[in-house]
């Protein structure tokens, strides 16, 4: 059968002519292979050439057009470069060994077994021919086809020496076997647990890499369930075992928030791709162990959670050099927030609590609702039914005071400037004093949020603090 003819992209075919005029071999190798018998997309096209990726990448590229720029790297014998959206990357059939120490593979030139042999995984080490004597001919040296039928993740050869060799294959498994809804092969899983300690010597940079992808499967939890069972998961995220468990006292229990966390990461992916939302679901009860007290009068209480929660994302970031930027910013808001509309449906759903939560979330109110609407995982349907019937009256009010107050990304209509121009003031806590004042008399409604309200309040407020005016803008 010719399965070029499923592979669509035109640099196929001419890479299979050049390849002909050059006296060489290549193949589609890869994922792209892979994805065509999984009916996925795939925009990374990989060919293998048993000579110089290099020569043929740079010959296909003018072929194309002289003004493609390709990329090359001659250390590891690639080339590179973007054609019709999609990237193309050349790479001379070669064979690897490893440092114990190290991830970075000593190079050989080799042949396409070679290249097959180095492989991650059998579904992986499918390849299509480009020539025209074999063009489209499939070469499965070892079983990969078979294993994509029986939805199946294994390694080429034994699983002990291709995990030591490169540690980030593990992860790769269970991200694999997340996002494709795999089993790892018993041998191969058991292999992963013998090794998982040799993920120690892979950058934090590449073990996150990898666990995005998986927070992004369409079912996270399993994922993070292979990584706990593994051993993996704690070598980098062991903060989030320490959510497992259930401890009674008095015959009174609490739920096992690291399975609750997981529902709820599993509920809010299902609503978003947003992976900053995703980790602001999976550490929005990372502080309960901490937190964690008992009293017989009300039970099990986490009180303050989502304070030191925020301060354990931080910290969880830094160690796993995530961005210490506005991403972070963003996710230690929501843990900080994903309690409040929780206590509204919980009370009186009043324009003042409203006001505030509309003002402290800015434009995230609308991920914090859907946090929130994740985070209630209770057995009792009735009780579910309930709190997300609730959480929809929240959004109302949310919608009604937004429509009538603008508090969305609000700022108070007067600022310390111009408080300061009209008493004389320098910086100074009477200035706080004031702008605190204004800005609480009209989230609780007292004022309209009107410059001229917030002025005359301004003025009510000097001269209760003793202040003189000494001259206006208006």
């Amino acid at each position: 059968m010719d399965y070029l003819a499923k592979l669509k992209h035109p640099v196929y075919a001419l890479t299979g002519m050049i390849a002909d005029e050059m006296g060489v071999r290549a193949y589609a190798v890869g994922g792209v292979v892979r994805d065509i018998f999984l009916n996925r997309s795939s925009k990374d096209i990989d060919i293998v050439v048993v000579g110089s990726g290099i020569e043929l990448a740079t010959a296909v590229a003018r072929a194309i057009s002289p003004k493609i720029q390709v990329n090359t790297y001659k250390n590891f014998g690639t080339a590179q470069f973007t054609f019709q959206d999609a990237v193309v990357e050349f790479v001379g059939a070669r064979r690897e060994s490893y440092n114990p120490d190290s991830r970075k593979p000593v190079v050989e030139d080799g042949t396409l077994e070679d290249d097959q042999n180095r492989r991650d995984f059998t579904i992986n080490a499918l390849a299509i021919s480009l020539n025209s004597d074999t063009k489209g001919n499939l070469i499965d040296s070892f079983g990969g086809m078979t294993d994509i039928e029986n939805k199946i993740i294994r390694t080429p050869l034994d699983p002990n020496i291709t995990f030591s060799d490169d540690p980030l294959r593990m992860m790769r498994a269970v991200r694999f076997a997340s996002q494709l809804n795999f089993t790892i092969w018993d041998e191969t899983f058991q292999a992963i647990q013998e090794n998982a300690e040799r993920l120690d010597i892979i950058s934090r940079e590449r073990i996150v890499d990898e666990f995005n992808k998986i927070l992004l499967s369409p079912v996270p939890s399993r994922g993070i369930i292979l990584l706990e069972k593994s051993g993996l998961l704690e070598k980098f995220l062991p903060e989030l075992l320490t959510l497992k468990g259930v401890e009674t006292i008095e015959g009174r229990g609490h739920k096992d928030n690291y399975y609750h966390t997981l529902e709820v990461v599993d509920k809010i992916r299902m609503t978003t791709d947003n992976i900053w939302l995703i980790w602001a679901a999976l550490l929005h009860d990372i502080a309960k162990p901490k937190t964690k007290r008992y009293s017989s009068n009300v039970g099990w209480t986490f009180h303050g959670h989502e304070v030191v929660g925020v301060k354990m994302a931080e910290k969880i970031f830094k160690s796993l050099k995530m961005p210490i930027n506005e991403k972070l910013k963003y996710v230690k808001k929501l843990i900080s927030l994903h309690l409040r509309p929780i206590a509204l449906v919980e009370d009186e759903i009043t324009d003042s609590a409203v006001r505030r939560l509309l003002f402290d979330a800015g434009d995230d109110i609308d991920n914090l609702m859907l946090l929130c609407e994740a985070d209630v995982t209770s057995k009792n349907q009735k009780k579910v039914a309930q709190y997300l019937e609730n959480f929809a009256k929240v959004r109302v009010k949310l919608k009604e005071i937004e429509e009538k107050d603008r508090l969305r990304n609000w700022q108070p209509p007067v600022d310390g400037e111009l408080i300061m121009r009209t008493f004389g003031l320098p910086p100074s806590r009477k200035v706080g004093i004031i702008k605190t004042a204004i800005r609480e008399a009209i989230l609780d409604g007292i004022i309209e949020n009107t410059p001229e309200a917030a002025i005359k309040l301004m003025m009510e407020e000097g001269e209760r603090l003793g202040l003189k005016e000494v001259g206006i803008e208006k």
